[in-house]
């Protein structure tokens, strides 16, 4: 039983002598101290997002608070006592 021909997938926009050579110019300048050594942190994403949207911006920037899920719910909670409330027709004048 023969097996089936791989798959090698050649990339045409590729050049991996550039990128080899970018990488070791880069590990050289970090083990020189010309690069400083970058880690990831999350403090350097924080805001980003709020940052690019004009929507988002204004909002911040007028230091109005999203409504909380517990107010809606308490809301919807009190829609729905005066409804069964009006509903029963327990009121009279």
């Amino acid at each position: 039983m023969r097996k089936p021909r791989g798959f090698n997938h050649q990339y045409i926009y590729v050049n991996e002598r550039k990128e080899k050579l970018d990488k070791m110019e880069e590990k050289a300048k970090r083990e020189l101290g010309m690069l400083p050594e970058k880690e990831f942190s999350p403090e350097d994403i924080r805001g980003k997002f709020v940052e690019g949207t004009t929507h988002l911006k204004r909002r911040k920037a007028s230091g109005r608070k999203p409504v909380s899920f517990g107010i809606i719910l308490i809301i919807i909670a009190f829609l729905l006592y005066l409804w069964h409330y009006l509903a029963t027709g327990s009121w009279s004048f």
